[in-house]
């Protein structure tokens, strides 16, 4: 009987310990995971987003085509659920409880510029979308470009989407170890924005984001991206999608919106 008892005193003290074991490397673990919390002036949209307001006016669907990479795709993430369209429309369903949204996927790893441009009438067009998420440039900057070329290219890209009506928002590239080890980086930050000013079209500052994770909120970049050094996790895919989600929530609202004197014509708005 003794030999029982202390048996199980020793089997519960061991399993105590290893609660106890456990418990700072999960707190440790968690610590290194800021809170989702993006400052405002990092995820405001200067533009706003005209056709997008109509829809939640007219309580019509609301047809998003997000159009990108590997990163729209969503490399890193660990299912479907968890890419940042498939996210987004969950928080934007949440935000707009009544709204029927739809965010269609349309990101292909390995894709510059021009190879999404090249099936933009059957991926993008045919979808008649009310806004088009564009997320560009991190394939450019890896591989090399011409920067006269690029800026032409996206300029024109920018001219397709809103030639179909289309509300735009382009996404710069992801702050990453791979990418910011490219000089290059920088030039084309400031392309994709001088390119959606040239377009008087909002971009959605990714890069800036998730440099604000690792300088000012420290967190190391394992917290925030995949193993392999460059593409987003669940949690940075999730947290981007929130902060997306807030910025079109706001660059839709009807004080923002209302206007049509700069916007796009309401091109093929029936459904």
């Amino acid at each position: 009987m003794r030999h029982r008892i202390c048996s199980v005193f020793v089997t519960g003290a061991l399993a105590l310990g290893s609660l106890f074991a456990i418990a700072p490397m999960a707190v440790a673990a968690e610590a290194s995971v800021s809170h989702c919390v993006a400052p405002a002036d990092l995820i405001r949209l200067d533009q706003p987003l005209r056709r997008t307001a109509r829809r939640l006016a007219s309580h019509k669907l609301i047809m998003i085509v997000a159009l990108g990479s590997s990163s729209t795709a969503g490399a890193g993430a660990s299912s479907a659920e968890t890419t940042y369209p498939s996210q987004l429309m969950v928080e934007l369903t949440q935000r707009f409880q009544t709204q029927p949204i739809t965010v269609l996927n349309r990101g292909i790893s390995g894709e510059r510029a021009v190879d999404m441009l090249a099936r933009f009438d059957k991926s993008v067009s045919a979808e008649r979308p009310d806004l088009v998420l564009w997320q560009v440039g991190t394939n450019a900057v890896l591989r090399g470009y011409e920067h006269s070329k690029s800026i032409l290219l996206i300029r024109d890209g920018i001219r397709r989407m809103k030639a179909i009506g289309a509300d735009v928002v382009l996404i710069d590239p992801q702050f990453a170890p791979k990418v910011i080890a490219k000089p290059e980086i920088e030039d084309m930050v400031d392309l994709i924005s001088s390119a959606a000013a040239q377009e008087n079209v909002d971009v959605f500052h990714r890069f800036a984001l998730m440099r604000h994770w690792h300088d000012i909120d420290g967190m190391p970049f394992e917290a925030f991206l995949s193993p392999d050094g460059l593409h987003m996790n669940d949690w940075s895919y999730n947290c981007f999608a929130k902060a997306l989600a807030d910025a079109i929530a706001d660059a839709a609202a009807p004080r923002r919106g209302s206007s049509n004197a700069s916007g796009n014509a309401p091109t093929g708005e029936t459904r």
